[in-house]
Formats: structure tokens, C-alpha cells, sequence
């Protein structure tokens, strides 16, 4: 398995133009917050209900994802814990809006993506996840890491 290193360094091969990270500082939460809300919306067995109110498709990819991170970097794996809480939170507030969540997720997903390729044409470069999926997942902690990295902390 990869180092979070190489990971994170072979991501930001393809993000050093600064226009491009601003774009993806925006983006990159937007487009995590929007797939969480795609699949909050998604019909799930009712034995998810049964559990839990909060158990449905985004919370499972959300705990999928945090043992990937943890995996990689524990770390950063409890910082993603915390983004998540907080994206979740956003997405019940979401859900008190006058038209569904499915709308405000599928709009924001949108805008957020052709915000990432406007800032991959300015970049030069094709987005990571061309050359391996797994870069979807490594966007998030890649801000989280820079993030980490000007507070001083390690990951």
C-alpha cells in the first residue's frame, strides 16, 4: 500500500498553480458535501432506519472512507472524522430547505465540477483521478493535509 505521502505528493503534481488550489479549496468540499447529500437522499433498507435515523448510504461512505484514511494516516483520518461531522451537520440544515436535498446536492455538484475543470484548464493538467479513482478520495485529506501543515501539526 502507498505511503499518504506519495499520495499526497503525486496529487499535488497536478495543483501547484495557484488559481487552481484557491478553485480547489472551494470545490473539493463542495463536491464532498454534495455526493454526501446525494446519498443521504438515496432510499435505503429500512433496517437502516430501524438502527439509526443517521445510518444511511453517506454515513457508510463516510465510515468506508474514514478506514481508508486511517489506513494512510491516522491523523488525518480523525481530521476527516471531523470535516464529515460537520458536513453532516450541514447537510441536516440542507434538508430544512423548501425543495429537496437531491436538488440543492445535484446543483452543487455541478458548479463545483466545472469550477475544478476551469481550474484544471488554467492548471495545464488533467485532474489526478484520470490516472487512478482513488484520487477522489485523496482530494479531501489533501486540503486537510495542507491545512494540518500550516497549523503545524503532523500527519
Amino acid at each position: 500500500m502507498r505511503t499518504i505521502q506519495s499520495w499526497l505528493d503525486e496529487y499535488g503534481e497536478s495543483h501547484r498553480n495557484p488559481v487552481n488550489k484557491k478553485i480547489h479549496w472551494v470545490c473539493v468540499p463542495l463536491i464532498m458535501l454534495s455526493v454526501l447529500g446525494m446519498l443521504w437522499f438515496t432510499p435505503r433498507p429500512g433496517f437502516f432506519t430501524a438502527l439509526s435515523p443517521y445510518l444511511n448510504w453517506a454515513t457508510l461512505l463516510i465510515l468506508a472512507s474514514l478506514v481508508y484514511y486511517a489506513l494512510l494516516s491516522p491523523r488525518l483520518a480523525a481530521g476527516m472524522l471531523i470535516v464529515s461531522a460537520l458536513m453532516c451537520l450541514v447537510l441536516e440544515g440542507l434538508t430544512r430547505l423548501p425543495w429537496p436535498l437531491l436538488w440543492t446536492s445535484v446543483a452543487i455538484f455541478a458548479g463545483a465540477w466545472v469550477g475544478q475543470f476551469i481550474g484544471h484548464k488554467i492548471e495545464g493538467r488533467k485532474p489526478s483521478f484520470f490516472k487512478d479513482l482513488q484520487f477522489l478520495l485523496i482530494g479531501p485529506v489533501w486540503l486537510l493535509a495542507d491545512a494540518y501543515k500550516r497549523l503545524g501539526f503532523a500527519y
